[in-house]
């Protein structure tokens, strides 16, 4: 509960000696000092009217009450400090902002007062040469998101998930970003999800390699030895980290297309079924992946048993056509005065060929009934 109280002081306007209030954020900072503000601008009517390189997040928002529109301001990794004031400009939760700063989140969606905001999980799949069982397959980031009336801001965690192409992209359809601040909170969401599908469809290819390698026959049609355990679970893992990041968004998204909201344009909420039944498609994918690595490791470890079952049988076996001669040599290496053709001149090749000859008929046998 400190924390909050220090927070909600922090967000406070700060007070100028000269009697007015200004943001808490310093704009008169070193420009050498890196900013979380990646950009910042106001579009009015569906079109960018000032950017990042012309105004603070401070004066996108007196332009937007003086002359309407609304603001998209994107911030990656901000600190407490550089978000303070940004939170006291446009009245945001301290809960929310304590949760978009030390990041961490599960996916979510939250309304305090007239401000939404939602946590999506970004995920990202990472290339790699070759699968080991520490391969790293795929890499997750977080998008924190505040909705307003009259204001939009993403706070970004992670390297990767950058969202200065959909900007772009959303910049070149006017009639969409006409529509306000909730046209941009679909297009993020719709961007997350779409990122899941491509992870999704890459992952399903390590997959099938791994299925590929467990199931092909060992050498001269034998029975496979399995792979390397390591390799599925390190699967496993990637893909319950996948698991994290997809099926807790399944609410937000159900809330988003079926209930009416008072920051949801009617027309966008639509869109966001779209966004929903992709989402259900990748939460099937996963939950068939995890069940499918199951099965691929059962199998791998059945077929590992099944090639140590078959090497004991091997070695079983030529332990007990060694055991002839062996047993035949210590009775004669007894040195009793009176043993069997012991004094005959053809009884050193006789018991040599009895002896080959059983160890001959006991391969056979054992062969023949496949323990060789």
């Amino acid at each position: 509960m400190s924390m909050i109280r220090d927070l909600r002081a922090a967000v406070r306007p700060a007070q100028r000696k000269d009697g007015g209030s200004h943001s808490a954020y310093d704009t008169t900072r070193d420009p050498a000092t890196p900013s979380a503000v990646v950009d910042c601008a106001v579009y009015r009517d569906g079109h960018r009217v000032t950017s990042y390189d012309t105004l603070t997040p401070h004066q996108a928002m007196l332009q937007v009450r003086r002359d309407g529109g609304f603001a998209w301001i994107g911030l990656h990794e901000p600190t407490e400090a550089e978000f303070a004031g940004i939170a006291a400009e446009f009245g945001l939760h301290p809960l929310a902002v304590e949760d978009a700063v030390h990041a961490h989140q599960r996916p979510k969606l939250e309304r305090y007062d007239e401000t939404l905001f939602a946590v999506f999980k970004t995920v990202h799949y990472v290339e790699h040469a070759e699968l080991t069982a520490t391969s790293e397959v795929v890499e997750t980031g977080e998008v924190m998101c505040f909705t307003g009336r009259d204001f939009f801001i993403t706070v970004r965690h992670g390297g990767q998930g950058s969202l200065r192409a959909l900007r772009h992209r959303l910049q070149e359809e006017p009639e969409l970003l006409a529509k306000g601040p909730s046209a941009v909170l679909h297009a993020v969401a719709d961007h997350v999800v779409d990122g899941y599908l491509a992870v999704a469809d890459a992952m399903q290819d390590d997959i099938d390699e791994v299925e590929t390698e467990v199931f092909t026959p060992g050498r001269k049609g034998g029975v496979s030895r399995g792979v390397d355990a390591g390799r599925i679970y390190q699967l496993k893992r990637e893909v319950l980290e996948f698991k994290r990041a997809v099926a807790p968004l399944a609410r937000p998204m159900q809330l988003l297309s079926e209930r009416p909201m008072r920051l949801i344009d009617p027309d966008i909420q639509k869109y966001f079924r779209d966004v929903a039944d992709h989402l259900a498609r990748v939460q099937e994918q996963v939950v068939g992946f995890d069940e499918l690595l199951n099965s691929i490791l059962q199998a791998n470890l059945a077929q590992a048993s099944v090639a140590q079952n078959e090497d004991m049988r091997k070695i079983t076996s030529w332990a007990a056509i060694i055991a002839v001669p062996t047993m035949v040599c210590g009775v004669y290496g007894m040195n009793f005065q009176y043993m069997p053709e012991l004094h005959w001149k053809f009884g050193y090749p006789l018991v040599l060929g009895v002896t080959v000859g059983i160890c001959l008929t006991i391969h056979r046998t054992l062969k023949r009934n496949g323990w060789l």
